[in-house]
């Protein structure tokens, strides 16, 4: 098969598909590799990296995009790339289409078969693809929440931690997923006060044995949620319904009784976000403010960070994608059921409930 991967063009995005060390994963399996000239280089890796292990460097997207049976990418492909998408051309990377209909109704008439890291979903219903760039959002969202509150990035001015004899700031995780989980790791370091709210009991008590009296774990009820975001200070949304769009768990209505320049972190919001204001937001202007109060809403927070994301987004997706490479799509599906739950459009047709739900879609099952 010859696979590649492209420089990605979202804003700010510097993560690439494929790293030098993957690429000779697929070279020594008998793959060709196409890696546009310049893609690594954000990531720490140059032309040469590549050369090395046996990939190929081409010049431009458009001659990657044409020569390859497979496209490895981080994040989905945007509106410029749509007209490289063809019947039969299989696309691996982060989609996250039941946010994204234009997409959805691009490759649906394309016919390409579309494989979304986020949803490939392990027997425990686990996601492993997602799991690493979760950590780091989740690690990001304390680190820049601490920041954005900060009064010359439009917070109150409160210090995370705060210092002998003055509060700390109060801080809540809504999702104790793998997100949530990362993002109070990094605030209960950070010295805050922490309120994480789910509604999974057996992961609460989980972490009320792993934190004890440093947390205070919460029942994630509509009424919870709301007297806790209204008490905080900080709010960091870690919610995710796999394949599906996010619920808006923090209302508008709440913002009157937060305090002004508090901040929320919607990490959510790569499926549609979870307050009723959310809208996307780049690393170049990554704020907004309604109601006083300040909105962190990057879509690709882990882009930050590409050395530690790239590598770390390659060590899960490295053995799916060189299934799809050795036996093709469909024999790849037939043998590995988490692989199978990751097709989200196969020939034509929307094969992923919560994508076809978002839009009123036929779904067909695979």
């Amino acid at each position: 098969m010859i696979v590649g991967t492209v420089k990605e063009i979202k804003n700010n995005e510097f993560r690439v598909g494929l790293s030098p060390s993957s690429a000779k994963d697929y070279v020594k399996h008998g793959h060709q590799v196409l890696v546009e000239q310049g893609a690594g280089q954000n990531s720490g890796f140059m032309d040469q990296d590549y050369l090395d292990v046996g990939a190929k460097i081409i010049k431009t997207a458009e001659e990657v995009w044409n020569q390859v049976d497979m496209i490895v990418k981080v994040k989905e492909p945007l509106e410029e790339e749509f007209n490289y998408f063809r019947e039969g051309l299989i696309i691996y990377t982060y989609l996250h289409l039941a946010a994204a209909e234009p997409l959805t109704q691009a490759l649906i008439k394309s016919k390409a078969n579309a494989v979304a890291y986020e949803t490939i979903e392990l027997p425990d219903g686990s996601l492993p693809c997602l799991k690493p760039m979760s950590e780091v959002a989740g690690r990001l969202s304390a680190i820049e929440g601490a920041k954005n509150l900060q009064k010359p990035f439009g917070g109150s001015g409160i210090l995370v931690s705060g210092v002998p004899g003055v509060h700390q700031a109060k801080a809540a995780v809504i999702g104790a997923g793998v997100v949530g989980e990362n993002a109070l790791k990094m605030l209960v370091g950070l010295g805050a006060r922490v309120t994480i709210l789910d509604i999974n009991l057996k992961k609460l008590t989980y972490l009320d044995d792993i934190y004890g009296s440093k947390i205070q774990t919460l029942y994630s009820s509509e009424a919870n949620i709301e007297k806790t975001v209204k008490d905080s200070d900080l709010v960091i949304s870690a919610v995710l319904l796999p394949g599906a769009r996010a619920p808006k768990l923090i209302k508008r209505a709440y913002y009157k009784d937060m305090r002004p320049g508090s901040v929320i972190v919607d990490v959510a919001i790569d499926q549609g976000g979870s307050t009723e204001v959310s809208k996307m937001t780049y690393h170049d202007n990554p704020t907004f403010v309604v109601d006083g109060i300040v909105h962190y809403c990057v879509a690709n927070m882990p882009g930050a960070v590409p050395q530690t994301s790239t590598n770390a987004l390659n060590n899960t997706t490295l053995s799916y994608g060189l299934m799809i490479a050795n036996l093709g799509l469909e024999e790849a599906m037939k043998r590995s059921l988490p692989l199978k739950k990751g097709v989200n459009i196969y020939h034509g047709h929307c094969t992923c409930e919560g994508v076809c739900e978002a839009f009123d879609l036929e779904y067909k099952q695979l």
